[in-house]
């Protein structure tokens, strides 16, 4: 079966950075494009980013842009998100998802929280 679990969260003061992984398992991970979406308190799941099964095309949310990049290793079956120049805002579990957005897959989150 389709497994998804993220880790690598924590808390970080403003400015600074954290990797988060998510290691996939159950299906052929190269053939899926990957997504990390991320729910603040009190607020609905925002798309963050999105990347193609290769690894050589990506996207993201604005409010992320120059900041946030993914990445994959298919040979580790493992996404990554790696979150530089942390804003408060950021503040979120953040989900990484099989597929392109709105998916039926995602794991169970990593708590993110930027604070000083």
């Amino acid at each position: 079966q389709v497994q998804l679990v993220e880790s690598g969260g924590g808390s970080v003061q403003p400015g600074g950075s954290l990797r988060v992984s998510c290691a996939a398992s159950g299906f052929t991970f190269s053939y899926y494009a990957m997504t990390w979406v991320r729910q603040a308190p009190g607020k609905g799941l925002e798309w963050v980013s999105g990347i193609n099964g290769g690894g050589g095309s990506t996207s993201y949310a604005d409010s992320v842009k120059g900041r946030f990049t993914i990445s994959r290793d298919n040979a580790k079956n493992t996404l990554y998100l790696q979150m530089n120049s942390l804003k408060p805002e950021d503040t979120a579990v953040y989900y990484c998802a099989r597929g392109g957005w709105p998916s039926a897959w995602r794991g169970q989150g990593t708590q993110v929280t930027v604070s000083s």
